[in-house]
């Protein structure tokens, strides 16, 4: 909304602060960031007397039940803070004659809908028992199929896949565009729900890779030094930093409250939103694989339940005491916040590592 303000610059030379994107980049993270604070409170209270208090008792999980008993009366379904939050900074500070703001700010929209479904379903019924996996999975795939056509349609999109560390590594994806595109956002969404189950560690892990993913659309989107490090371009990517910049501000704006001993959870409403995002951002700007660079924690712990599963269905035999791999430090004894922080430290590092990518070819 403010962008559109920079033609008044002949009036006052402030006004052409509104058409850099740095500019309203830092602008929209720290709005984003105030809002959290601003309404966390409010949205607190509410969700309290709503009830939407966090049900742990989950099946097959009763190992774990003793490290939650104190959250019981943890409101979830904070993953509404963080969506308004990013979609009041994101239409007051970005370029909205620009797509890529729109997709983003749908696919934000549509995940975190699905996900608040799941969560008003379980704080109903008071139990752990949302929508059926089958249900949620359609949800998720919907929305990758529609994007995924979308961009598969537009002939001026890119369609090849870039592989990270090797120059001119390339595969053109062709039919194979659409499912991979699925394969992006449902993975991601569904590896970063896994990922939320202590208090601060989804939220914190979201903020070092939407950081880096912001710098990264920033490059892409510009053609001087998308040229300079020989990574491909794409004109509108530009804009998809001040999106970036405003997960950033309402991700450190949630962690405020989420940081433990958390005063609200994100629920299924903020994970699969933050989920599905990051994985369309990866998309659009032509870097699925270091999304997995950058999200390596997400990924990790998707993994440690996939390896968890297939392990006890066939061998009988679990690798880990639980899964995901939070759960087994915690059963080794390790506390909450330390598992926590560590987890941060490693992916600070990997979102080190995922920029590196740009200039290491």
């Amino acid at each position: 909304m403010f962008y559109f303000l920079f033609p008044l610059k002949d009036i006052s030379m402030v006004f052409n602060l509104f058409r850099y994107i740095t500019f309203r980049s830092a602008a929209a993270s720290v709005t984003a960031f105030i809002i959290c604070l601003w309404i966390g409170p409010h949205m607190i209270r509410w969700l309290r007397a709503l009830k939407a208090t966090t049900f742990n008792q989950r099946e097959y999980a009763e190992k774990i039940h003793s490290f939650y008993a104190h959250k019981n009366q943890v409101p979830t379904m904070g993953g509404l803070l963080i969506v308004a939050s990013v979609v009041i900074s994101a239409i007051l500070w970005g370029n909205l004659t620009n797509r890529f703001v729109w997709i983003l700010l749908f696919i934000l929209l549509w995940f975190g809908g699905v996900g608040f479904l799941d969560d008003w379903i379980k704080m109903k019924s008071k139990s752990s028992r949302g929508l059926t996996s089958l249900t949620k999975l359609i949800g998720q795939l919907a929305m990758g199929i529609f994007f995924g056509l979308y961009l598969y349609l537009d002939p001026s999109f890119d369609k090849w896949f870039y592989w990270p560390f090797f120059k001119n590594a390339t595969i053109y994806l062709g039919v194979f565009f659409v499912p991979f595109v699925i394969l992006v956002l449902v993975g991601a969404s569904n590896a970063l729900n896994l990922t939320d189950g202590l208090d601060g560690l989804a939220i914190g892990c979201t903020l070092f890779a939407t950081a880096s993913f912001g710098l990264i659309a920033y490059l892409v989107g510009r053609v001087d030094f998308s040229a300079y490090l020989n990574i491909p371009h794409v004109p509108e990517a530009g804009e998809v930093t001040v999106i970036c910049a405003a997960l950033v501000g309402a991700s450190a704006g949630f962690l405020w409250y989420n940081s433990y001993p958390a005063e609200v959870m994100m629920g299924d409403t903020g994970s699969l939103s933050l989920g599905g995002i990051l994985g369309a951002i990866a998309v659009l700007t032509k870097k699925e694989a270091v999304l997995v660079i950058v999200g390596g924690i997400f990924v990790f712990e998707a993994v440690s339940v996939i390896l968890q599963v297939a392990s006890f269905k066939f061998l009988r035999k679990r690798i880990f005491l639980m899964a995901p791999f939070h759960h087994h430090l915690q059963l080794k004894g390790w506390p909450e916040s330390k598992v926590t922080i560590r987890f941060w430290i490693i992916a600070l590092i990997l979102a080190v590592i995922g920029l590196s990518t740009l200039k290491v070819r």
